[in-house]
């Protein structure tokens, strides 16, 4: 059985009774909003795990309330949506989900996805380093925090495991495949859009200049490696 605290954002009610006996009976507590302005209400009162939130929905839309969520809280956010386009799930991504799922799903796909997106890797292993530092760049690996040019920079879990596996093989070029199985897992693999919206979300954070990368360089066909000079 799965353990956590999930809050299901949807307008339709039917989808929230069913996601709610799903999840429960696999081990999660569960809450629901009816819109993405109740969501952010139930997140200031109590802390959750994980979102799943409707794309489309009135007032406040998925998107608009996944970029409010994310402004404030590292919650691990998936989106639902009945889109199937590119553009569509790259939108979700760049909103700042973790992940989306397409409707409708299976429950084994939908359990996978949320363990995907709960999975964390060790901050710091054996032997790890309790700082990586590049630049004018360090890493704090125990504490999960990055330094850039002296100023704290927030990032979502997934950017940071993302970050801390290119620093963990500077100088590196790492395939796409292994990057995705070792941040989300070994069911994935193809989603190489992923890495483009997340690689892209690190050099703002990261880069003087995002759209000349110093140290988040891509390796065309092949992956990213992370340049540190020497």
């Amino acid at each position: 059985m799965s353990s956590g605290r999930i809050l299901v954002v949807d307008d339709e009610p039917q989808i929230r009774r069913v996601m709610r006996a799903t999840l429960t009976t696999q081990g999660y507590e569960v809450a629901d909003a009816r819109s993405g302005e109740e969501a952010l209400e139930k997140l200031k009162d109590s802390k959750a795990d994980l979102v799943l939130l409707d794309v489309n929905m009135p007032g406040m839309g998925g998107l608009a309330a996944c970029r409010a969520i994310r402004a404030t809280s590292e919650v691990a956010i998936i989106m639902l949506t009945v889109l199937n386009e590119e553009a569509d799930k790259i939108a979700a991504l760049d909103s700042g989900a973790d992940d989306y799922i397409t409707k409708p799903f299976s429950t084994p796909e939908l359990m996978a996805r949320i363990r995907a997106a709960l999975r964390r890797l060790p901050a710091a292993g054996d032997g790890a380093p309790e700082s990586i530092a590049f630049g004018d760049v360090e890493i704090h690996v125990g504490a999960r925090q990055l330094t850039v040019r002296g100023r704290d920079i927030r990032l979502t879990p997934k950017e940071f495991e993302l970050l801390i596996y290119l620093a963990t093989h500077p100088n590196v070029a790492v395939p796409h495949m292994r990057l995705l199985q070792a941040v989300w897992g070994p069911d994935y693999g193809g989603e190489v859009e992923y890495l483009r919206v997340f690689m892209n979300q690190l050099r703002k954070k990261i880069e003087k200049d995002p759209s000349k990368p110093e140290y988040l360089l891509t390796e065309p066909w092949v992956g990213y490696r992370l340049h540190v000079p020497s």
